[in-house]
């Protein structure tokens, strides 16, 4: 059993003694062991509590029919997929087959789970009879339903997520998006009522925070719907697990899917848009796939080397005529020629970039490179404000761009990584309300932001690198990154052809000795 250690959180109690438990089976099929238990004793301590209310109520009779458990949102369970019957049986041989049976005749009686639960794991994975019952013993502690303003199983799910993900690590782990920067993106939009939409959903995150961002302002998380779309299949069943946990209603489509292959909400119009989509997913459509697709129309046809401007068309082929959309790309995107340039060109000139925020480094467990928040806006507000002390001089803020440079800004956390506070999340997003609203207390503030016309944005010939525009005057962070890695690799290209010339050279002395060397 797991005790809480003294200084330790519940949640970090529950993962060491979990994950010592693991063994031999990979994070990847390990996380949907641990996850799928957890919603399982879950499930069924909502469905215990209720079951309870309706013998409270005289409606004994009715304990047994899923209808009267599913109309207040509660999950039926038979007798044999209960939590109580699990624990009886938790030292049995056929404890594996038990629990993957449970786990589907869930799914089978609850029809907002379909697609959501582990399929066969347990009995596949062929997990040690002693380290699975132990486990069992682990989530046994966990009392899902005791404090609900604290949402403890939220809490737990969440933080067994964001450790999976560390777990996996690089090149893995893109199920999870780490929450101070869905946080960040939440604050900004500020998404409270409408259609919530994430074409690249994971497991879901970033749906849970924008209902905690509503619940934290005291608005109304049934003014809210959410659709999403996954396209690995194990994800999918996360996110769904994830969503039920919560008690949030959303529409993830009827199956994993490709967004762009086979799009699951074709005719959606969101009012937010909240994405960390796959960076730089490569051939992610063939020559003549998706040319006429008609997220295109008005832009020309994304290239299929690189599908970050495919997702940003798709995204702004879902936002309503007022709506605004934030999300997450490599820095990449940022400048570039080609069909990007123009696509990019276009997105400025249409009026869609209001705000580009350049993330620091390490802040993802799949990769350390530095990315970009953007936020698109079909409604950009017509604000004024003045700029110098004496003389009044008026800008359109309806076609500025804010740039941000967040990445002196972040404090550390797994040792490795970073992470914003509270505060700064608070700090940032203030930052860009008063630049949205205030036509006087908004100023430019160097190596932080600055406030692009349109006109300046020509004149940097479309590039949206922050860099290019926010001034710096304590480090050299003037130097474009595009024209330095430009000439870096022309550096090295320069190296690599001498190194082949002193080879070849080197080869011939030997072959005028008589000596024949073969490399």
């Amino acid at each position: 059993m797991a005790k809480q250690v003294k200084g330790k959180s519940m949640e970090e109690t529950l993962w060491e003694s979990a994950n010592k438990l693991r063994g031999s089976v990979e994070s990847a099929e390990y996380k949907h062991v641990v996850l799928g238990l957890i919603f399982l004793k879950f499930a069924s301590d909502k469905f215990e509590e209720h079951r309870k209310k309706l013998i409270a109520k005289g409606q004994e009779k009715y304990i047994e029919m899923p209808e009267f458990y599913n109309q207040n949102n509660v999950f039926f369970l038979d007798e044999f997929s209960r939590w109580s019957y699990i624990i009886k049986n938790s030292k049995q041989n056929d404890i594996a087959l038990k629990i993957d049976t449970a786990l589907h005749n869930i799914e089978k009686n609850n029809k907002a789970l379909k697609g959501a639960l582990p399929d066969n794991y347990f009995s596949r994975l062929g997990l040690d009879i002693t380290k699975l019952s132990s486990l069992l013993d682990t989530i046994n502690e966990i009392d899902t339903i005791k404090d609900k303003a604290q949402d403890i199983v939220g809490r737990v799910y969440e933080y067994f997520l964001s450790k999976f993900a560390l777990a996996e690590g690089k090149g893995k782990g893109e199920f999870y998006t780490p929450k101070s920067i869905v946080n960040l993106i939440a604050e900004m939009i500020e998404p409270y009522s409408g259609i919530i939409y994430d074409p690249a959903c994971g497991s879901g995150g970033m749906f849970v925070q924008s209902i905690k961002f509503i619940q934290a302002h005291h608005g109304n998380t049934k003014n809210v719907s959410i659709y999403g779309q996954e396209y690995t299949n194990t994800t999918y069943r996360l996110a769904k697990m994830n969503l039920a946990i919560r008690g949030i209603s959303g529409n993830l489509g009827e199956k994993a899917a490709d967004t762009f292959g086979d799009d699951q909400h074709k005719d959606l119009k969101a009012d937010y848009i909240m994405a960390n989509p796959p960076f730089n997913q490569k051939d992610w459509r063939t020559e003549n796939e998706l040319k006429d697709d008609p997220r295109w129309r008005g832009y020309d046809v994304p290239p299929k080397s690189n599908a970050n401007y495919g997702w940003i068309l798709n995204m702004v082929s879902k936002l309503s005529e007022n709506g605004v959309a934030g999300f997450i790309l490599a820095n990449g995107a940022l400048s570039g020629g080609g069909d990007e340039y123009k696509i990019r060109r276009k997105l400025i000139e249409n009026n869609l970039v209001e705000a580009i925020l350049v993330l620091p480094q390490d802040m993802f467990y799949t990769t350390n490179i530095s990315v970009t928040v953007w936020i698109l806006n079909k409604n950009k507000k017509v604000q004024r404000r003045s700029i110098g002390d004496e003389e009044r001089h008026y800008r359109n803020r309806e076609t500025e761009i804010l740039f941000m440079d967040l990445r002196q800004i972040g404090e550390p956390f797994e040792k490795k990584f970073i992470q914003f506070s509270g505060p700064q999340i608070k700090d940032i997003a203030n930052t860009y309300h008063t630049w949205q609203q205030d036509n006087t207390k908004y100023k430019d503030i160097p190596e932080y932001c600055y406030s692009a016309s349109f006109d300046e944005v020509v004149k940097k010939d479309f590039s949206l690198v922050p860099s290019k525009y926010i001034e710096f005057v304590n480090r050299d962070e003037n130097i474009d990154f595009d024209d330095k890695m430009k000439a870096l690799q022309s550096e090295f290209a320069d190296l690599l052809n001498a190194e082949e010339k002193s080879k070849k050279d080197l080869l011939n002395v030997f072959s005028e000795l008589g000596y024949d060397i073969k490399l």
